[in-house]
């Protein structure tokens, strides 16, 4: 069966939330899998983008009260905010293997400075009893109980990135992604703010690898459906033997598309219909335009230099009907500006500012700057 990239960008307004909008934070979550969380503000502003009540306040709820979304590492060593349900999955058919691979790093790049496994480990439960007491604490706050957090050692010496670093940078981050320790609590500051604080995991049921790669690549498509091996290997950043065992494990049947060979999800070969026409303004590192590697069915090569960096990060982009049609950016005293990159007619500019008019009235005057800036965000944002 061919299914055509009309069909997908309706399948892609639908089920991101994007055309028919969410009611929770945690639908608008498990809508694209899990939420881009590398920058602070992403999350809240992806959330925003499907929500049909939006403002920083649900999404605050769900991730610091409730705690119904999780921040945590994930596929591709990148931040995500995911369900609650769906860590164990993101854990076990990710973390651990990403896990492994930064303790080796790490201790390599730290033996300079005296440290080996056994210093590690023994202020890693340190860290543990610490947290154990107050519940919650900061790095900074940790630091001052257990000063060997503290310690800075110079890494990478004689090279490009050579620079110093201090211990607590490197083994709170890989303290979480071993499943010890969990970004919690309310940070300091405004909803933007990256810091965050820091508490003991909740104990995690034990998922084998396969079967927690098999659950996760089923999530992916019943979002992100029909993709290819390639997006998908991409977007997991697994081998490609482990994406076609888990392929194979939940039956996916093949289907045809422009750039060759997908997949979807067995029973998903009907057609969606076509929304109404909607219109987004996505942030930059949104799940959407990052989910697959191929993209040209939704996102122009001729706009691609002035919506990413030079690092392959995506910038804010506009959508309208399933395609990225320009972007958009905050000046300093909060005005959401856009641009179109293609002339989509009247009713979609009228559609577009609309978005951004909403935008603005629910930030309330907070102004995000992107932690990566693209050409066009950062030409918009200064004038």
């Amino acid at each position: 069966m061919r299914i055509s990239a009309r069909q997908r960008q309706a399948r892609l307004a639908t089920r991101h939330r994007l055309a028919i909008k969410a009611a929770t934070p945690e639908e608008a979550a498990v809508s694209v899998v899990a939420l881009h969380g590398t920058d602070p503000a992403t999350v809240f502003l992806s959330a925003g983008a499907r929500l049909a009540a939006p403002g920083p306040e649900p999404v605050e709820r769900a991730l610091h009260a409730d705690r119904t979304l999780v921040r945590m590492h994930g596929m591709r060593r990148t931040v995500f905010v995911v369900p609650a349900e769906l860590v164990p999955v993101v854990h076990h058919s990710s973390n651990l293997v990403i896990a492994r691979r930064e303790r080796a790093s790490t201790l390599k790049a730290f033996a300079s400075g005296g440290w080996d496994e056994a210093g590690f480990k023994d202020v890693e439960a340190s860290v543990l009893r610490i947290l154990a007491e107050v519940g919650e604490a900061t790095a900074q706050e940790l630091s001052v109980l257990e000063p060997r957090l503290r310690e800075q050692v110079r890494v990478a010496v004689g090279k490009p990135y050579e620079g110093v670093v201090s211990v607590g940078s490197r083994l709170l981050g890989l303290m979480a992604m071993e499943g010890l320790l969990v970004r919690c609590g309310r940070p300091s500051g405004t909803w933007i703010s990256a810091i965050h604080r820091w508490g003991l995991a909740p104990e995690m049921p034990e998922l084998a690898a396969a079967e927690a790669q098999a659950e996760l690549v089923r999530r992916w498509l019943a979002a992100f459906g029909p993709g290819t091996e390639a997006d998908l290997k991409w977007w997991t950043g697994w081998t490609l033997t482990e994406v076609r065992r888990a392929l194979a494990a939940i039956g996916a049947p093949e289907v045809e598309l422009d750039e060759g060979v997908g997949y979807v999800l067995p029973g998903d070969l009907e057609e969606v219909a076509e929304p109404e026409p909607w219109a987004a303004l996505l942030p930059a590192l949104d799940p959407t335009p990052m989910g697959w590697q191929a993209r040209d069915w939704y996102l122009p090569p001729t706009h691609r230099a002035e919506l990413f960096d030079r690092s392959g990060n995506v910038g804010p982009t506009v959508w309208w009907n399933g395609q990225v049609v320009g972007g958009w950016a905050q000046r300093a005293d909060g005005e959401v500006v856009w641009r179109l990159l293609a002339d989509v007619g009247a009713e979609a500019a009228a559609a577009v500012e609309a978005e951004a008019a909403g935008l603005a009235a629910w930030l309330g005057g907070i102004t995000v700057t992107p932690r990566f800036r693209t050409p066009l965000e950062r030409e918009l944002s200064a004038r």
